[in-house]
């Protein structure tokens, strides 16, 4: 299930883009599924953890620093 191309196209204009190709929306649209997946399954460990079944804001956040450090680590090798 990937993430609509017009809306991450939205987002590398957002970010300053003037011409964004199909190609670049479809490859960003696919590394933040990916990381999208990560983060949510760090917050399940982490609601999991606490005791609880559902996932809160909370858990997102500490899975997102989770995978952020990660990617970091993973880019410095």
């Amino acid at each position: 299930m990937a993430l609509p191309i017009a809306t991450i196209e939205k987002i590398i204009r957002k970010a300053g883009a003037y011409r964004v190709s199909k190609s670049a929306s479809k490859k960003l649209s696919e590394i933040l599924e990916e990381w999208g997946v990560d983060i949510a399954q760090e917050a399940m460990m982490e609601a999991e953890h606490a005791g609880r079944k559902t996932v809160k804001d909370v858990d997102i956040e500490a899975g997102l620093r989770k995978v952020a450090y990660k990617i970091a680590y993973d880019y410095t090798k």
